[in-house]
């Protein structure tokens, strides 16, 4: 299609900001980004939507362009709702290289302009090939009943003989042909989604071509069709959540309008990506109630009156939990200006998935919220005996990374980090706080273990880890608070550092010279704080049993 077309349909609310000479261009294809430097995910003809994320100052607009340019970028429509107005010296950047610009009004959605775009270009460019297309984007779109994109791939078998199948980052089966032919096993999946990260970390162009058991495939990504200007603008926020389509095809030798027509295919398929994250909205928010709840030390009665609420959405006919389980998950990206908890949400939402449950729609019985740097997950399950010892139905840390390692190693290349950490089962709203603080502690004990990929849990922790977490609320804040409160409000007045020296002191096994030098203090100046210390406290530290106490103090607090 031209850029004229565009242009003259009033839906997609385009206003055209430079250019005018360029209208009969054509379009053939159509991309969402905010990536400073998107080059290794452009082929050619598209047009680029972007939410100007990646706009720091004016510096930032020539080098964009001249980037787009280079790669044969059709045009560019850049959104108002981050910005306003799209900024002068963009428009004076796409003048310079000649590069048509239009501005996409606020109330426009991306994936209204990319539905349109993926349409059109297949109506005048893949013949007889768009009607299937036109049928998947039909069957995706009208509802419930539309099937999915088991349909999808389905008709590419049927129509264009082409074997397809889609899978999660881990590896995991969500789609595939219904035709007769030989199933891909758990292990080509992971093999497959392994190959996958690791192209998209090392940068190369999509598709990617593999050879797994004597088999080309070619590996397509499948990304978010309704991008917000808030979009990723590092492509590690993305990497570990992605889902891609696995065709079994040398892609190599393929025809401009035969790729052209599967990247269509992966833009229908993302469709029903966005509407499977949008289902998921209603359990994060229960989990982010619950989960503040919880942090926050409300009472038992009320977090166990929010969990009543979320139990008919985690566990549909089941009315209730009789148990609950907390799993705590961190990625790490070394150098990395990103949000990391989002990262974790999305990825721990599939790492807690039977790796053998096909289909989109695998997480109606999982809540994760995130705060911080990392996510929770609230896992319901059902009945567990009262001698239940850890080895029944209850998620084991081993086993929950065993499928999924290899794939999301490939993922982490060698700057990321995943750690993770499970409770045992708890019965009731009064032991999450504990199960919250023992998953925490598990995935502390993970992170000090050697490996891309690291889980451990609470079978594994310390006898001192494990029993503080169920230590009632009342009596963990009369501990503390008689023994810290006297130390904290010294701290407040005098900005005399008494708490963070008693956690060194103890720290250096009581040594004064190790916990002098770690201060970046002399020995005299120490001694005058732990006397402080002792004397606002009547404790003695060089007595076993006061050291003890100060030791657990700090872990409650």
């Amino acid at each position: 299609m031209r850029l004229r077309a565009l242009l003259d349909t009033d839906a997609l609310g385009l206003k055209l900001l430079g250019g005018e000479d360029e209208l009969d261009r054509t379009v053939r294809g159509v991309m969402t980004t905010d990536l400073r430097d998107p080059s290794r995910y452009l082929s050619g003809g598209e047009l680029v939507l972007t939410g100007l994320a990646w706009r720091r100052d004016a510096a930032d607009s020539e080098p964009f362009v001249r980037i787009l340019v280079q790669e044969g970028v059709t045009a560019l429509a850049a959104g108002e709702a981050e910005l306003g107005d799209v900024p002068d010296d963009l428009v004076e950047a796409c003048a310079r290289h000649r590069l048509p610009l239009f501005a996409v009004h606020e109330s426009v959605a991306f994936a209204t302009i990319t539905e349109h775009v993926v349409r059109q270009v297949s109506g005048e460019r893949a013949g007889d090939l768009a009607a299937v297309v036109d049928r998947h984007r039909r069957m995706m779109t009208s509802g419930p009943a539309g099937g999915g994109p088991d349909v999808v791939l389905d008709l590419l078998g049927s129509d264009l003989d082409l074997r397809a199948w889609v899978l999660s980052p881990t590896g995991r089966l969500i789609a595939g042909p219904k035709a007769s032919g030989p199933a891909l096993t758990a292990e080509t999946c992971g093999r497959l989604a392994a190959e996958h990260l690791a192209a998209t970390r090392t940068g190369r162009r999509a598709p990617h071509r593999v050879l797994v058991g004597g088999t080309t495939y070619s590996l397509f990504p499948i990304r978010s069709t309704g991008r917000s200007p808030q979009t990723a603008r590092d492509a590690r926020e993305t990497v570990l959540s992605d889902w891609l389509l696995a065709v079994e095809a040398d892609a190599g030798d393929w025809a401009e309008e035969r790729l052209d027509l599967l990247y269509g295919v992966t833009q229908l398929i993302a469709v029903e990506r966005d509407r499977r994250d949008a289902a998921r909205t209603v359990r994060r928010r229960l989990a982010q109630e619950v989960l503040e709840l919880v942090q926050t030390g409300a009472a038992p009665a009320e977090i166990a009156a929010r969990l009543r609420v979320a139990a008919p959405v985690l566990l549909p006919g089941l009315g209730a939990a009789p148990h609950w389980q907390v799993v705590v998950a961190r990625v790490d990206w070394d150098g990395a200006e990103i949000e990391e908890g989002p990262v974790a949400q999305a990825l721990l939402e599939e790492i807690l998935v039977d790796p053998l449950s096909p289909g989109p729609e695998h997480s109606d019985r999982i809540a994760v919220a995130h705060t911080g740097d990392e996510a929770v997950a609230l896992v319901p399950l059902p009945a567990v005996s009262t001698e239940h010892d850890g080895s029944g139905s209850d998620v084991l840390a081993d086993a929950l990374l065993e499928s999924v390692r290899d794939p999301l190693t490939a993922g982490l290349n060698d700057d990321g980090r995943l750690t993770l950490g499970v409770s045992a089962a708890v019965h009731s709203a009064e032991g999450l706080r504990g199960a919250l603080e023992e998953a925490r502690h598990a995935r502390r004990v993970a992170a000090a273990r050697p490996g891309r990929v690291c889980a451990a849990g609470h079978q594994e922790l310390a006898s001192h880890v494990l029993l503080l977490p169920f230590v009632p609320d009342d009596v963990r804040r009369a501990f503390t608070a008689r023994l810290l409160d006297p130390l904290r409000e010294y701290d407040r007045r005098h900005r005399a550092e008494l708490i963070p020296t008693l956690e060194a002191f103890l720290a250096c096994d009581g040594s004064w010279t190790r916990c002098a030098t770690r201060l970046h203090l002399h020995v005299n100046t120490l001694r005058y704080r732990v006397g402080r210390i002792e004397q606002l406290t009547s404790r003695d530290l060089s007595r076993l049993e006061d050291k003890l106490d100060f030791f657990l103090a700090l872990r409650m607090s």
